[in-house]
């Protein structure tokens, strides 16, 4: 009879005791790109590093891109179960911040890796790369040095892009672009019409395109070619370097002013830019890191083009004008 007591006593008490437990072991919930949240992106080993640390879960939740998932956070507004979005870059923050749904990261951050100063408040930057067009050099020995080699191309020669109303890729070339030629951007987009094969929501699904040889080039980075180099071993696959230089994207994380978790969420955007989460990037993303990572970067980051001269607008000009300028960029394509 005593042996029951105890027993009933102890289910009672185990009763009271689950509430505490669940709130002791919070889940973090981060929305994110595909790419980013895939099996062979960076999410497990920050999730497995960041758990490691931390009495929580570390939940990803995938979107085709990063600006998809801003689109659905707008959508959920604050019943969203996102604390954090990650992967807005220079091109979307502004647009971020015009949601009204981010809150100040209030971090003291390291001093980065960055082409330029880093001073934003709201966003913290996890990586960075800069845009170009990738190609099989077993197929195309030669490849054009510009946009305008590449529009005198015969029609024949294909690309394959972005949507820059879904995929930051999709609007870096509108910047990259409109960076170069200014007001002559129109003739270029029309100039660069026929080439393209076709405009994809997201990034993964034209990198496909062009691996399973459907296209000549696709829009990607300057760093795509070190996935083939370093986990290939293959260096057929190369980016073009553009005399006119290539345009900037440094990827960021922040926090959501609707979390229920915020000092959680300033926890792992601390660990974000620490040099055991910074080793996790570069041979999982693809990009370089904002800071040095643990161990360095591969060797193989050695054989990328020089992106030089690094291109990137001002941010408030990108946000006052990126509707306008998608506008143009599509009436001439078609």
């Amino acid at each position: 009879m005593v042996s029951l007591k105890k027993a009933l006593c102890a289910v009672a008490l185990g009763a009271f005791a689950l509430p505490a437990f669940a709130q002791d072991n919070p889940t973090l919930t981060v929305y994110t790109y595909d790419a980013f949240a895939a099996d062979w992106g960076p999410a497990p080993a920050l999730k497995e590093g960041f758990e490691a640390q931390c009495t929580c879960t570390l939940n990803f939740v995938s979107a085709e891109d990063s600006i998809s998932a801003l689109r659905r956070v707008q959508l959920e507004g604050e019943t969203t179960e996102a604390d954090i979005v990650l992967g807005l870059d220079t091109a979307t923050i502004g647009e971020g911040k015009a949601t009204g749904l981010f809150t100040e990261h209030t971090l003291d951050l390291p001093e980065f890796e960055l082409p330029i100063e880093w001073t934003d408040e709201v966003f913290v930057p996890v990586d960075y790369g800069y845009f170009a067009f990738v190609y099989d050099s077993e197929t195309l020995p030669t490849p054009p040095s510009n946009f305008e080699e590449l529009i005198a191309l015969p029609e024949d020669f294909k690309i394959v892009i972005q949507d820059p109303r879904s995929s930051t890729p999709g609007l870096g070339l509108i910047l990259w672009i409109k960076a170069v030629y200014g007001d002559g951007a129109a003739e270029i987009w029309e100039g660069l019409a026929p080439h393209v094969l076709t405009v994809t929501t997201g990034w993964s699904e034209s990198y496909d395109l062009f691996l399973a040889g459907e296209a000549d080039m696709v829009l990607s980075y300057t760093t795509s070619p070190a996935y083939h180099v370093i986990a290939e071993g293959e260096d057929r696959y190369k980016a073009t370097r553009f005399d006119e230089g290539h345009y900037t994207q440094i990827e960021v994380a922040g926090i959501l002013a609707s979390s229920p978790d915020q000092e959680l969420a300033r926890q792992f955007l601390a660990y974000l830019v620490t040099p055991e989460a910074q080793a996790a990037l570069p041979e999982t993303n693809w990009m370089y890191p904002v800071l040095e990572p643990e161990g360095g970067l591969n060797p193989g980051f050695a054989e990328m083009i020089d992106p030089a001269p690094a291109l990137l607008l001002d941010a408030d000009e990108v946000t006052a004008n990126t509707r306008a300028w998608i506008d143009e960029a599509f009436a001439n394509l078609r």
